[in-house]
């Protein structure tokens, strides 16, 4: 007869005194896994937490653009500008810290080994970090607004 570790033969150990597996403890109820994540911020959080941070980094001629009724692609496109590749690649960094810290995931990030634009696609706001010349060149606010008024805050 084999007899398990620690356990006196011949002796009926009532039922629950051994440790559960993992597995029964989480059904059991006992030490249920603490929640990883908090609710994911709507759109307009979103843009605040953007345009807060864009402010702390003193990013430059700060453009938001209303895109509800435009495209199911997001909701808000911010344009703004850093004054060098350096701080360009600063504030998208700050940016992308602000928005995970939030609880956002799933951020996609485009461009940061250049820092000429840095693209923060962050679902329901999209996050245009240009050097100056380079927003000149690419002018995206006249391709997305086509004559309507423009959000700004410098």
């Amino acid at each position: 007869m084999v007899v398990a570790p620690g356990r006196v033969p011949g002796t009926v150990e009532p039922k629950g005194k051994e440790p559960l597996s993992t597995v029964a403890s989480l059904r059991d109820g006992l030490d249920r896994p603490t929640l990883v994540s908090k609710a994911r911020p709507d759109a307009d959080e979103t843009l605040r937490i953007v345009l807060a941070r864009l402010d702390d980094m003193k990013a430059e001629d700060t453009t938001t653009i209303d895109l509800r009724k435009e495209s199911s692609l997001a909701d808000y496109m911010v344009v703004t500008s850093g004054r060098s590749n350096r701080h360009v690649g600063s504030v998208a960094d700050r940016v992308i810290e602000d928005l995970r810290d939030a609880g956002l995931s799933g951020i996609r990030v485009e461009g940061m080994a250049q820092c000429d634009w840095v693209l923060i696609d962050a679902g329901d706001v999209i996050v245009h970090v240009f050097r100056p010349e380079v927003r000149t060149f690419y002018n995206l606010e006249r391709l997305w607004t086509r004559g309507r008024a423009l959000g700004r805050a410098s």
